[in-house]
């Protein structure tokens, strides 16, 4: 899950304003884009995913994880797909809590883009998804960006999770940062 987090935006007359960002459904259509952030190594490490090192396995992944996945967007700018964010409710929870994750094309990285759609996702999938009281993302403790981009979006850190993430494919055990953003969290937003 490594996003953009912190936007460097210039104050004044030179301000770059921040980026449109919209969600959307992605669908089999979005494939090429698909492949600018799942086949990048330095995206795709953040996830517990493998890379789609082809396009045949981009279609394969969008076929059979994303088209029937519960709640699955494409972070667009100008609607092109740039990034995907996700929420996947914990089935034995009756749907109180669900997981957030995201990930963003490298070259998106930095702008703000990844809070902005953070921030979109809090403020309707509460809604989207009756009885949901508790969003919660976990990142590696070493991935400061995807922190700043969860904070920036009204998430709280709540702790270390130690020896929690351990990538496809094997590997050691990272720690791990877990954030929540509740229902009642809301109000801040509206």
């Amino acid at each position: 899950m490594d996003p953009d987090g912190d936007a460097r935006h210039q104050e004044g007359a030179d301000a770059v304003p921040a980026p449109a960002v919209s969600l959307r459904p992605l669908g089999l259509e979005d494939v090429e884009a698909f492949m600018a952030w799942a086949s990048d190594d330095r995206v795709m490490r953040h996830l517990k995913r493998p890379l789609c090192a082809t396009r045949e396995e981009a279609v394969a992944q969008i076929r059979d994880t994303v088209l029937g996945h519960p709640w699955f967007r494409a972070i667009c700018l100008a609607g092109r797909p740039v990034g995907q964010v996700s929420v996947w409710p914990y089935p034995d929870e009756g749907g109180h809590r669900a997981n957030l994750g995201y990930a963003l094309a490298h070259g998106h990285w930095g702008r703000g883009i990844a809070s902005a759609a953070i921030r979109m996702v809090v403020g309707t999938v509460f809604d989207e998804l009756p009885g949901l009281q508790r969003l919660e993302a976990v990142t590696e403790v070493g991935n400061a960006r995807s922190q700043r981009a969860l904070e920036k979006a009204g998430f709280r850190r709540e702790g270390v999770l130690r020896s929690y993430i351990v990538r496809s494919g094997g590997g050691e055990a990272n720690d791990a940062a877990v954030y929540s953003f509740l229902s009642s969290d809301r109000p801040q937003f509206a």
